[in-house]
């Protein structure tokens, strides 16, 4: 068979389906388009928001160490508050000991 006999058994007007498939197609792309972005909005958001939580992480655990830090800080402060009185209340005992130097007592 030949082009003309397949045409001849085919009674389909190629120029209009090519007519309906691309008339159709300009309707249905925006429609495709539109209900993509609204179909992928959550998807995109989530995306960012799992980005932002990630750079937070970070920041938290930077927070976390600087806390720490400073802990260890006053731990060590309280333990030379705790020396300085130690040592204030030895000299106080030490003055008692000694005594003032009292003539009148000879």
């Amino acid at each position: 068979m030949n082009a003309l006999a397949i045409l001849q058994l085919l009674p389909i007007d190629v120029t209009a389906l090519f007519g309906i498939f691309f008339g159709s197609m300009v309707v249905l792309i925006p429609i495709a388009g539109l209900t993509a972005r609204f179909a992928l909005k959550p998807v995109v958001e989530s995306l960012a928001r799992a980005k932002e939580s990630g750079a937070r992480t970070e920041e938290i655990a930077m927070l976390e160490r600087r806390i720490a830090l400073l802990e260890q800080e006053v731990q060590m402060l309280s333990g030379i508050r705790d020396d300085v009185t130690r040592l204030v209340e030895e000299l106080e005992f030490q003055r008692k000991l000694t005594g003032p130097a009292n003539p009148t007592s000879r």
